[in-house]
């Protein structure tokens, strides 16, 4: 697969609050979801538009994301209230402080992380799980972990609701991975960490690829992939996300 060459417009657009801080939390956890089975309107005319106008037009031509990102329903991922914007080019907020992040973003990382249909993904921070959905949608087994809770059962239940039985969620520190699963294929981190957690890395089959935000006030986006002779960087461009949280604050700070 080749990753198209992104031009200067693409690289100011991914600097749109990738996973920001913002927004005030639903007042009822049920509000995740759009609503409950069978209620769903046909939203794929608005799919279509986002895919064409902020995924492809920005250089993302993996037919396999982009025919990922046209199938998941990602208003189901967000509060009802949010569900009019659901397929605007920007994240939404889904209580807890946290967001679903920009179209745009799910789908670079997704492209970044080169999954095939046999591959065995893990992904630290579930949020709303609409990003584990489009990774459900490209690998054999997907493994999400939430260090909030509440946002863990919701996501968990929303997949669930949606009919993604091969994608795992649990609630946790994705600091040190999901051991118990790995090697992995890819793995995808939806939050910034001040430095790549190492047990990520280790969990990385040879050949695997971590796409991970890396830094503090200033991040980017980052492809770590393992060789036989080691693991290669490759810095893609900047982003804003929220920070990671847990384990890897604690070590900082000791």
């Amino acid at each position: 697969m080749r990753i198209a060459p992104f031009s200067a417009t693409a690289l100011a657009l991914a600097l749109v609050l990738a996973g920001a801080s913002c927004g005030a939390e639903p007042t009822d956890p049920a509000q995740g979801a759009a609503g409950p089975p069978g209620s769903e309107v046909d939203r794929s005319a608005e799919r279509e538009r986002m895919v064409t106008q902020q995924i492809e037009a920005r250089g993302v031509e993996d037919p396999r994301v982009l025919e990922a990102m046209r199938r998941v329903p990602r208003h189901a991922f967000v509060p009802r209230a949010q569900a009019p914007q659901a397929y605007a080019d920007h994240p939404l907020p889904i209580g807890h402080d946290q967001t679903i992040s920009q179209p745009f973003i799910v789908a670079i990382m997704a492209e970044l992380a080169e999954v095939d249909p046999g591959d065995r993904v893990l992904e630290v921070g579930t949020g709303s799980g609409y990003g584990a959905a489009v990774l459900g949608e490209l690998a054999a087994e997907v493994y999400s972990i939430e260090i909030l809770e509440p946002l863990a059962l919701r996501a968990a239940a929303t997949l669930k609701r949606l009919g993604y039985a091969r994608i795992h969620v649990r609630a946790g520190d994705g600091y040190a991975g999901w051991p118990d699963a790995a090697p992995f294929d890819a793995i995808v981190v939806t939050a910034a960490a001040p430095r790549v957690p190492p047990l990520l890395l280790e969990q990385l089959a040879e050949g695997g690829r971590l796409v991970i935000p890396v830094g503090d006030a200033f991040q980017q986006l980052e492809v770590h992939t393992r060789t036989a002779d080691g693991v290669l960087r490759r810095r893609v461009f900047p982003v804003r996300f929220v920070p990671m949280t847990g384990e890897i604050r604690r070590r900082d700070s000791d």
